[in-house]
């Protein structure tokens, strides 16, 4: 599924290619697919091209940014984070990896909620974070 259709992200801020799998207001999963030619490779690092965490924590919110607003009770409004609890980062994501996502939603109210994420490279957890988000009007 085309992620635009439903989040209001786009490039160069748009971390995840297409959305695999979702099950309603649960979990889904998605892929995030590094071309090498992402603005953030040039300067991080210039000699060593590496995805920053930061933007890995933000694919995931992001992939459950799709499964909150694909709730019709959500529509219109924009999740933004809350908080990042717990965020490890395990290996490096390079340049042509796939990054593959998947997010747990946890608690949810009609103001936020909470999630965990975690992001693997060939299967190995590349990172893992748990997510509180605000709901506001978009």
């Amino acid at each position: 599924m085309d992620p635009k259709l439903v989040i209001p992200h786009r490039e160069p801020f748009l971390y995840v290619t297409d959305v695999t799998e979702i099950i309603n207001m649960e979990s889904a999963k998605g892929v995030l697919r590094l071309t090498g030619e992402e603005w953030f490779f040039k300067g991080h690092f210039p000699n060593r091209p590496t995805m920053p965490g930061v933007l890995m924590v933000e694919a995931l919110a992001q992939l459950g940014a799709f499964v909150v607003l694909s709730e019709e009770k959500y529509k219109g409004k924009l999740p933004l984070f809350g908080g990042i609890d717990k965020a490890r980062f395990r290996q490096q994501v390079l340049p042509g990896d796939t990054l593959d996502l998947e997010v747990n939603l946890g608690k949810m109210g009609s103001k936020g909620g909470t999630g965990m994420g975690v992001a693997r490279v060939n299967g190995k957890i590349a990172c893992q974070t748990q997510m509180l988000f605000i709901l506001v009007n978009g």
